[in-house]
């Protein structure tokens, strides 16, 4: 018996702030799963900074989100009819077939995951996409030694709540975080460990990291002023991991690079681009690590909630005005 079921569609491409009318709620209807098919009911959805480069129709990484067709990214749900005998009704499974109220699959594009200790959720920020970036980020391209001080930008979100977390884990003996209000900054100080932490609304970044630098690594997830003011605080040899630039992804012109560039050369610092998806194989190390972490006590994390597909848009929205603390959701 066909599913009906609700999914949310790209109906114009977004210059500068996406606005509601970009998308379109689809009343549409799913099969039965057919052999090799799983039928899933989406129970807990994320939204990313990265998609908002997927609404622009340029090259990338990735290609872009099609128009009139339903956007897609990270969930979790249950499996309510398959077609594989890999999965049975009941199982909750990752995917990314996101914004829509249920899924039809390749039995090949799910994942069951194992929520006897964590929530499913977790499988979307802490132990997943975002928990894998923080990991690669401070392992493999710019790698913690025991003693560095560590600087992450955007720390109250996502990925960089994990990435303080993690570079103490890793050996830093000193972790420092931006973030965009008071409360974000408290709980980066008083829940999640880090060293210091301050308001990028209060005062230039530069002058406020300077009481904390020399810095070993910095860990960018925001680019602009940032950037700049990482280079000019870090310490000679430094490693850079530029994971992603949010304030800039809403601009409408190019945005301008750092000033200081000449400092990557005076100070020998090493600045290193990187996408998770090319780390695949890093993925079951840190399963093994972060999983024993964040069952320990060691790595915690925060999830912002919105409720029903209807908030979807709003959620991604609120993603980019920094409205969330950790990882940004929304529950069907």
């Amino acid at each position: 018996m066909p599913t009906t079921t609700r999914e949310i569609h790209l109906a114009s491409r977004p210059t500068g702030w996406p606005v509601p009318e970009n998308f379109r709620t689809v009343i549409t209807e799913l099969a039965d799963p057919g052999p090799g098919e799983v039928l899933v009911r989406n129970t807990v959805l994320s939204v990313d900074p990265y998609m908002r480069g997927r609404m622009n129709d340029t090259k990338s990484y990735v290609p872009p989100f099609a128009l009139d067709a339903p956007l897609e990214g990270g969930a979790v749900g249950e499996v309510l009819a398959s077609g594989d005998d890999r999965f049975s009704p009941g199982d909750t499974v990752l995917h990314q077939a996101g914004w829509r109220e249920h899924a039809l699959l390749p039995a090949d594009q799910v994942r069951k995951v194992d929520v006897s200790q964590v929530p499913a959720s977790a499988y979307l920020g802490v132990l997943g996409m975002p928990g894998l970036t923080a990991y690669v980020g401070l392992t493999r391209i710019a790698p913690v030694q025991e003693g560095d001080t560590v600087f992450v930008s955007g720390a109250a979100g996502a990925v960089g709540s994990v990435a303080g977390q993690v570079a103490r884990e890793l050996g830093a003996s000193k972790v420092v975080g931006s973030a965009g209000s008071p409360e974000k900054v408290r709980w980066l100080t008083e829940d999640l460990g880090f060293d210091a932490a301050f308001d990028y609304h209060d005062g230039p970044v530069a002058a406020q990291l300077k009481e904390h630098g020399p810095v070993d690594v910095y860990f960018d997830n925001v680019g602009g002023e940032h950037l700049e003011a990482a280079i000019q605080r870090m310490a000679d040899f430094g490693r850079i991991a530029a994971c992603g630039a949010i304030a800039s992804y809403n601009d409408t012109e190019p945005t301008p690079g750092p000033r200081n560039m000449f400092m990557v050369v005076q100070k020998r610092i090493s600045l290193r681009g990187f996408i998770v998806t090319d780390h695949g194989d890093a993925a079951h190390d840190f399963y093994a690590r972060a999983g024993a972490w964040v069952a320990e006590g060691k790595v915690k994390h925060r999830e912002t909630f919105t409720e029903g597909l209807d908030s979807t848009v709003d959620a991604f929205l609120g993603l980019h005005r920094g409205d969330n603390i950790g990882k940004m959701l929304v529950r069907l």
